[in-house]
């Protein structure tokens, strides 16, 4: 069965949703859009170290998410504002990166695949990778889902609780370092954020609770990455915008379908 492209197309589409689903969540609650967005852009830079090295992918855009997020924490409140070193680490590390992509002699890279993802590409060690880094997101999430979603709504009650905000902020950059890192082969770096909060948007209009909302964005996004596929293999288009175009289409009708609830 893993010998037919789309099948593994689809479980990879499959499972980066499950993997976004619960941080996405998070993602839209605490507004860390420009966050995921920043940390997306710096595994360009990741790529061209790993194909320099001659190690996996995965863990040099998961090494170097992870040093832009610990960066970030330590100087932010040191003189400058969060968005402004987000802006400089992001687009700073995606242009080293594109660079010291030309550098690499020797090695054939397709850049739109990473930039754009390549679904259809994906290999069964690809696979492996994927639900792996989904299994370990999903695992940590609900692990620490009633303190994140405590230090999310109130830090101040999450310190009288015993819980250290601060803490939980670098669980959700670690997630949020793995879903960028195992991500990146599907939709590539500049579509990854659109699939973590485009799901969880949609969610949130039609849910009345957290848990709801996060099953909610898991259902949309396997259908979104579902649909997606579906549309690129019949009228060859690009796999990875398909995927977010469907996205954008559950929004539209979420939104939609809230107001006339609303209305009525």
């Amino acid at each position: 069965m893993l010998d037919d492209f789309f099948v593994r197309a689809m479980l990879a589409g499959v499972g980066v949703a499950l993997a976004a689903a619960p941080l996405g969540c998070f993602v839209v609650w605490r507004r860390m859009a420009y966050f995921g967005d920043a940390t997306a852009h710096v595994t360009i830079l990741g790529v061209a170290l790993s194909l320099a090295l001659g190690m996996s992918v995965f863990y040099g855009a998961l090494a170097v998410a992870l040093v832009m997020a610990l960066v970030v924490s330590n100087l932010t409140g040191r003189g400058y504002a969060m968005d402004t070193m987000l802006g400089v680490m992001a687009h700073s590390a995606l242009a080293f990166g594109l660079v010291a992509v030309s550098f690499l002699s020797g090695v054939r890279l397709d850049l739109m695949a990473y930039l754009f993802g390549d679904i259809l590409a994906v290999g069964k060690g690809d696979l492996a990778v994927i639900w792996g880094g989904a299994a370990l997101v999903v695992a940590l999430m609900a692990w620490r889902w009633q303190a994140l979603l405590t230090a999310t709504l109130n830090p101040d009650l999450a310190w009288a609780s015993g819980i250290d905000p601060k803490r939980e902020q670098m669980v959700l950059t670690l997630a949020l370092a793995v879903v960028v890192a195992v991500a990146i082969k599907v939709v590539g770096a500049l579509l990854i954020v659109a699939l973590l909060i485009i799901p969880a948007a949609s969610a949130r209009v039609l849910s009345r609770d957290p848990e709801t909302m996060a099953v909610g964005t898991a259902v949309i996004g396997v259908a979104s990455a579902m649909a997606g596929l579906w549309v690129s293999l019949q009228y060859d288009t690009p796999a990875g915008p398909s995927i977010v175009c469907a996205a954008a289409c559950f929004f539209a009708a979420s939104a939609t379908f809230g107001r006339f609830s609303l209305r009525h």
